[in-house]
């Protein structure tokens, strides 16, 4: 005897999409790892031998090699001058920054977390995804709209328990905004509201980049802006 085929009724999930700005409302510092500092790492994984010998330290390139370029980073310079005068082509040459778009939603869960809401991170972790809303940006990175970043110069203590003193030299945005567009599931439990809310929480108790609240500073603070 045939068996009565069954009838399933899958329904889609209800994806909408909303477009939105993070205005900063202090400055924002971004260090992203440059190719010398990966190269040095891995040769450390690796127990590659290297010399002790370090190359002088060339503060530009430093400044250069921690920001999230959206056009093609220009080659370093050899000596101050040189790297200065490829830094100031750059800008010239419409040089575009981002800012990685994991960094910004993990900064709206965590800030959800720590204002002490009812959400549960890992439910946020799924509910909305990001991407810049800009032609430059990417999947990853989304694009700093705002002023061209200056060099601002830091002392930091690095090596572990035997800390030692180190100068870095890192992009700091003085005015800064990121267009974002964020995908989520309006059928969910939270709604569009709700997560925007959550947005304004993440830039008030966690930031973004360097020296954030959440990382004892008071830097890289945003509001949302629809």
């Amino acid at each position: 005897m045939a068996t009565k085929a069954q009838v399933i009724d899958i329904k889609p999930i209800n994806i909408q999409t909303i477009d939105f700005t993070l205005r900063g409302l202090t400055p924002l510092i971004v260090h992203a790892w440059g190719h010398k500092a990966k190269q040095e790492m891995l040769d450390k994984q690796r127990k590659v031998k290297t010399s002790a010998k370090h190359d002088a330290k060339i503060p530009m390139n430093d400044f250069m090699e921690s920001l999230y370029w959206l056009t093609e980073q220009p080659a370093l310079g050899k000596t101050d001058e040189e790297a200065e005068e490829i830094w100031d082509k750059a800008v010239l040459d419409g040089a575009k920054f981002g800012f990685p778009v994991t960094g910004i939603k993990q900064a709206i869960i965590t800030g959800a977390y720590r204002a002490g809401l009812d959400v549960k991170m890992t439910e946020l972790r799924g509910l909305m995804f990001m991407v810049g809303n800009t032609e430059a940006s990417t999947t990853n990175i989304a694009e700093i709209v705002g002023t061209t970043p200056t060099m601002r110069e830091d002392m930091v203590k690095v090596g572990g328990m035997s800390k030692t003193a180190d100068i870095r030299y890192r992009p700091e945005f003085e005015q800064w905004e990121i267009p974002i567009t964020m995908r989520y599931h309006s059928d969910g439990k939270y709604s569009i509201d709700q997560l925007l809310n959550l947005i304004n929480y993440g830039g008030m108790y966690c930031g973004i980049g360097e020296w954030r609240p959440e990382r004892d500073g008071q830097s890289g603070m945003f509001e949302l802006v629809c």
